[in-house]
């Protein structure tokens, strides 16, 4: 390990190197971050999933970016031109940018204009002309490289100024301070292309557009880049150009008495506009375009999250509907377990308008299987399809309530090869109708058969680099589906590939045994499956329930290598595993001197409140502690509303900008980020997730646009 490396990330960090060395080397033996996470707190001094996850891609990062300079080091030394102060600035730098600076002027260099001319033998002239000579004339200092290729003075001190353009242009300091100079004094500025075709005027606000490249907003970088790539903006920076040209003439001219100035300044000029700044311009807006896309993603991640966390509703029977208008509003009846019982469709829309048989076929789904709440889609005809919903269940014989759901990548599921697996007799539109219930009755569950990526709740998560972004959102998964936990004897295919530990190869054994034994009765059975390892049953064993079997720790988070600490401890209470989640029982730990018990146990304190915990709450779901999706029996209309009017609503989306809510209306409702407290936020993410109930009022309406604004400040 990387000792300079531990210590430049525990500072970073704010932790302990340590910690760090802890982590890398668990890593290392093959340990998972949520193993880590979780049950080798002792050891890392309870370091949570998002920070074993940096300490390694940013040791990763580190270890590349010192390969690199090591790389440097050895092509400039076989050169012979390496000196110690060049060595010493080389391992001094921070960013592969800087390193690639300090390359540039070793480089082999493809065919440029300094090489044509370096060709023709005016590399001497160059340097005479760099030395600003005083006495002659330019004439007389350019006379002994005239020749059948060079005939003219003229043409003999252009191509020598090539030379020194370039040679102005491998200068790192020079890179450094215009790359400096123009990301913090420098402005971004973005019109609208002639002819160019934006019907929806998506980048009006863009057309005039200008801001600061240091303070711009990285979702302002996306909509840009965005509007570029369709053609639609120019964009450009636009900074004092004067004020750099200065500055390299002040460092560079050593004598403003030699008569070889102009053609210096011509060189400054010509390097400038050919070479250093459109470089140092791509190099910024490369840039801000990682700044933005990694503020994305992150956002992308936290809305995932807390979209994965949603509550299921449990114990009830759902009729999911996926509203269209030509081809129909598919049903799909689910019982409390996300069984299908029944598949329909109906047409109460533009162009069929057949509402009585379509209220008929709903009612006698709702009395046939006692549907408690119907989930509609989000897609087209939604609002249609829910005015309908709204109307037809006042004539329900039981209690009936809706609620519209976000249907984003339902599509994807519907036509993938595991919905195909799951329902080969049906149509892509009557699997979406399914994916829609279950998304109500378990969001994780049916959210994990679907690629991260096409889930809804990003910010421009098309733009983003595909692999980062995948990367970010699997762990997002990961960390949920570990943090959840697995009912192992009803787990899916795809919940079990995000558990910690598990291949492919051990996921088919375990889906195979549970069809030909029934169902896990313990967790040891997991052992003698096809593939199970020693090393997999350890990281993964902790995260997968079994809920009514043999032996009642198994249905806690704690991990079988705790089960006999955890026993003794029971024993010692005079208690036993009969009792897990007993009211006696967690009375009894209410008071438990964990500092003291653990001492008496032979354990560390980390894991001892895990299992005080496990043992009080023995099928502990963090889904529960999450604000409850609302229900709804009547429809709201946008012409009901007037300014000032308090609802309640759903956050559907988290942006840098400010908040999508849910408030019943056919378009979410946006409180811009002004509009959310009285005190400066930077990011609305540290305050609101995804899912969360919020009151809020009306700000502005458009009936136009049938968009509505809100604050949640009264």
């Amino acid at each position: 390990m990387n000792e300079t490396i531990i210590k430049g990330i525990a500072q970073t960090q704010n932790i302990t190197e340590k910690q760090v060395k802890v982590v890398l080397q668990l890593l290392q033996e093959g340990n998972t971050i949520p193993f880590i996470a979780r049950y080798r707190k002792e050891l890392t001094n309870a370091l949570d999933e998002e920070t074993i996850r940096s300490i390694n891609e940013v040791y990763e990062y580190q270890l590349n970016l010192l390969k690199r300079k090591e790389d440097v080091i050895r092509l400039i030394s076989e050169k012979g031109l390496l000196t110690n102060d060049l060595k010493e600035s080389i391992l001094q730098c921070n960013k592969l940018v800087e390193i690639e600076d300090l390359y540039r002027p070793y480089k082999e260099k493809k065919k440029t204009k300094a090489t044509e001319a370096l060709a023709l033998g005016l590399e001497p002239l160059a340097k005479m002309i760099m030395s600003f000579p005083t006495k002659g004339d330019i004439n007389s200092l350019c006379e002994k490289f005239l020749n059948d290729k060079i005939k003219t003075t003229e043409e003999a001190t252009l191509q020598a100024s090539y030379i020194i353009s370039e040679w102005i242009s491998d200068n790192a300091y020079y890179r450094k301070y215009i790359r400096k100079t123009i990301f913090h004094e420098g402005l971004i500025e973005t019109t609208k292309k002639k002819n160019s075709e934006d019907n929806e005027k998506m980048f009006e606000m863009y057309y005039d557009f200008k801001d600061s490249i240091k303070t711009i907003k990285p979702y302002r970088i996306m909509a840009i880049n965005r509007g570029e790539n369709l053609g639609i903006l120019t964009v450009k920076l636009d900074y004092n150009k004067d004020k750099i040209k200065t500055f390299i003439e002040t460092k560079l001219i050593k004598n403003q008495a030699s008569y070889v100035v102009p053609i210096i300044k011509s060189a400054i000029t010509d390097s400038l506009k050919r070479l250093i700044l459109p470089s140092v311009e791509r190099e910024i807006r490369a840039e801000l375009k990682q700044i933005a896309e990694d503020d994305s993603i992150i956002n992308f991640s936290h809305n995932l999250e807390k979209l994965l966390l949603t509550p299921p509703i449990k114990n009830k029977t759902v009729l999911g509907l996926d509203p269209a208008f030509r081809t129909g509003c598919k049903l799909a009846a689910l019982d409390k377990t996300g069984k299908l019982l029944e598949i329909d469709v109906i047409y109460p829309t533009e162009p069929h308008n057949d509402v009585e048989n379509s209220k008929r076929k709903v009612l006698e789904l709702i009395n046939k299987y006692n549907i408690d709440v119907i989930a509609i889609g989000n897609g087209t005809a939604s609002r249609e399809s829910e005015s309908f919903i709204a109307d037809t269940i006042k004539e329900a014989k039981r209690k009936v309530e809706y609620i519209i759901v976000s249907e984003a990548g339902a599509s994807v599921y519907s036509a993938s090869k595991l919905a195909i697996e799951e329902f080969p007799d049906l149509t892509v539109e009557k699997r979406s109708a399914i994916s829609i219930g279950r998304r109500l009755q378990d969001s994780l569950a049916e959210l994990v058969k679907i690629e991260p990526r096409s889930i809804g709740v990003g910010l421009y998560q098309h733009d983003v680099t595909p692999k980062k972004l995948d990367e970010a959102l699997d762990f997002t998964v990961t960390k949920v589906v570990n943090d959840v936990g697995v009912n192992i004897n009803t787990a899916s295919k795809s919940l079990l590939q995000y558990v910690s530990g598990l291949n492919k190869k051990v996921i088919d054994s375990i889906i195979s045994t549970r069809n030909s034994i029934g169902k896990f009765k313990n967790r040891s059975e997991l052992l003698k499956i096809k593939g199970m390892t020693d090393k997999i049953y350890e990281q993964s064993v902790g995260f997968m329930r079994i809920t009514d079997g043999d032996n009642p720790l198994d249905k806690t988070s704690i991990h079988p290598e705790s089960y006999k600490t955890t026993e003794d401890l029971l024993n010692k209470i005079g208690l036993t595993t009969n009792d897990i989640g007993s009211n006696l029982l967690k009375e009894t730990l209410k008071d438990l001197n964990v500092e003291e018990k653990s001492k008496e146990l032979n354990i560390d304190q980390y894991t001892l409140k895990d299992i005080v915990k496990s043992l009080s709450m023995p099928e502990r779901d963090p889904r529960d502690n999450m604000p409850k999706p609302i229900l709804r029996q009547d429809i709201l209309h946008i012409e009901d509303l007037h300014i000032g009017d308090k609802l309640q609503g759903t956050i559907r989306n988290v942006v840098d900008f400010g908040l999508f809510i849910d408030i019943g209306l056919k378009n979410d409702g946006l409180a811009h980020i002004s509009k959310l407290s009285k005190q400066y936020i930077k990011n609305p993410r540290e305050l609101f997730n995804v899912g969360e109930i919020v009151e809020c009022y009306v700000d502005d309406i458009s009936l136009e646009k049938k968009k509505v604004s809100l604050s949640l400040i009264k």
